[in-house]
């Protein structure tokens, strides 16, 4: 699939960027340096911090459970203090949301079909009228927002996308949103004669940013590099190829005298605390009030952004947006400040890393070995390097044949954060069949399956999250 968002490679590139000796660690528990932002920019204790941020990171992985498990029922995820809520569309999956530790909430439309409203918005971009200034689904409200300075231009655009109008809430908004160009966010890089943006995440062979900071071909220095693509409006995202001589380095700039290690691109839900890296203004944090949102530039406008408390300030354009330490995105632009405060949209980065068919950086660290935990004596073994979305085949792309009866087992050694899918399909004279899986919020899957003898392929899936894998397979 061909979206390409960087999931979780938050990393500050600089040109030659060698680690100097005694250069500080980076922070692998998306730790001290989020902790004392989160502190500052929050106003809480080191204790509430703490307690913070391990109950959103339970809270998040629960959620992309409870999607997985209630299909076209669930209706979104968001934190309420501490609580995660969930919205399902009949009470029955409300027995399932309250088992997984979660609160239902029961409401009319699913995301599926708030996502179908967006879409339908979005397909008419090409007409928006002056002072609409964005849209976004707003899972806690069960609805879409249209976000606009003059509510008879938000109920224009509204009724001539032909949507529910049940489903859409017109909100009054002073909000003018503006791509943030002129200074670098994570570590600067400058395009060109002299223009400045920020690094969002490295990924393998250079680093993904901010599609309105530069078009594809354009030159940049520090690192050295070229826009290998970039897509703006509709999208907001790029990468840049850097040249030889350039270290990419999983980690983030916290602008404290630190680094906040990556270690993947698992989203965060709605409510979340995440924290944005720019060279502008550094480090600072706030809490995901929205994903899937449509903003309006002056250039057009760009869907499917991440709407945040966090500010922003122009110059922050491309940086990098992390969840402790999953990364979220890259900075594409806002309204408001860091003086008075403000709301700053970011391209989602496995939406980028998936387009470009890139690799996220994690942690500096080089790829797993192949193996992992997995089997010790495996009968046959493969690895790949998979976006968010895309699926991959083993063993090499091919399948194998088993002669007899017996059992089948698949061990599957994911990237650290992310969330892939094992399956293993059966041929059946027509087609694949799948006849075992596995399918845990975990990066790491087993399945054993006993079988008859036949043509056997493996399905590995990356259901969120991007980067390397290894499979281990026995048969009979």
């Amino acid at each position: 699939m061909g979206i390409l968002v960087a999931a979780l490679g938050t990393a500050m590139v600089t040109a030659l960027a060698v680690p100097a000796a005694g250069a500080p660690e980076p922070d692998r528990a998306g730790g001290d340096g989020m902790l004392a932002a989160v502190q500052r920019h929050l106003g809480l204790t080191e204790d509430q911090a703490r307690s913070r941020l391990a109950a959103e990171k339970q809270a998040s992985t629960t959620n992309l459970e409870l999607r997985k498990q209630l299909g076209d029922d669930y209706a979104g995820g968001w934190l309420k203090g501490d609580t995660l809520v969930v919205g399902v569309t009949n009470a029955e999956a409300a027995g399932s949301v309250r088992e997984g530790g979660a609160e239902p909430r029961l409401v009319e439309r699913s995301v599926a079909e708030l996502d179908a409203v967006q879409d339908t918005l979005d397909a008419n971009r090409d007409a928006v009228p002056a002072g609409v200034a964005s849209w976004y689904v707003d899972v806690t409200t069960n609805t879409v927002v249209v976000n606009t300075r003059s509510v008879a231009a938000g109920e224009r655009f509204v009724l001539a996308s032909g949507v529910d109008r049940d489903a859409v809430r017109v909100v009054r908004s002073t909000e003018s949103p503006r791509p943030l160009i002129d200074v670098v966010g994570g570590n600067p890089y400058y395009i060109g004669s002299g223009s400045r943006c920020s690094v969002g995440f490295s990924v393998n062979g250079g680093f993904v940013t901010a599609g309105h900071c530069g078009r594809t071909g354009a030159s940049t220095s520090q690192p050295n590099g070229q826009f290998a693509g970039s897509s703006f409006p509709g999208n907001d995202y790029a990468w840049v190829r850097v040249g030889s001589g350039n270290t990419m380095v999983g980690a983030v700039n916290n602008y404290a005298g630190g680094r906040v290690a990556v270690g993947g691109s698992q989203d965060a839900a709605v409510g979340s605390t995440v924290c944005r890296s720019g060279s502008t203004t550094g480090w600072h944090c706030g809490t995901i009030q929205a994903r899937n949102t449509s903003v309006t530039y002056p250039q057009g406008t760009v869907s499917g952004l991440i709407r945040t408390t966090v500010c922003a300030e122009p110059g922050d354009s491309g940086g990098s947006l992390l969840a402790g330490n999953q990364a979220q995105g890259v900075t594409s632009g806002g309204s408001g400040n860091c003086r008075s405060g403000g709301t700053t949209y970011f391209q989602p980065v496995n939406e980028i890393l998936q387009a470009y068919n890139l690799t996220l950086i994690t942690n500096g660290d080089e790829p797993p070995p192949g193996g992992g935990d997995c089997q010790e004596e495996a009968d046959l073994s493969g690895s790949g390097n998979l976006g968010s979305g895309q699926s991959g085949y083993q063993p090499n792309g091919s399948y194998y044949r088993s002669t007899g009866s017996g059992t089948h087992t698949g061990c599957l050694d994911g990237p650290s954060g992310a969330d892939f899918d094992l399956y293993l399909q059966k041929w059946n004279g027509y087609n694949w069949a799948n006849v075992a899986s596995s399918t845990s919020p975990n990066a790491d899957e087993t399945l054993s399956y006993n079988g008859t003898a036949g043509y056997y392929r493996y399905r590995v899936h990356a259901y969120s999250g991007s980067g390397q894998y290894t499979l281990d397979m026995t048969n009979p």
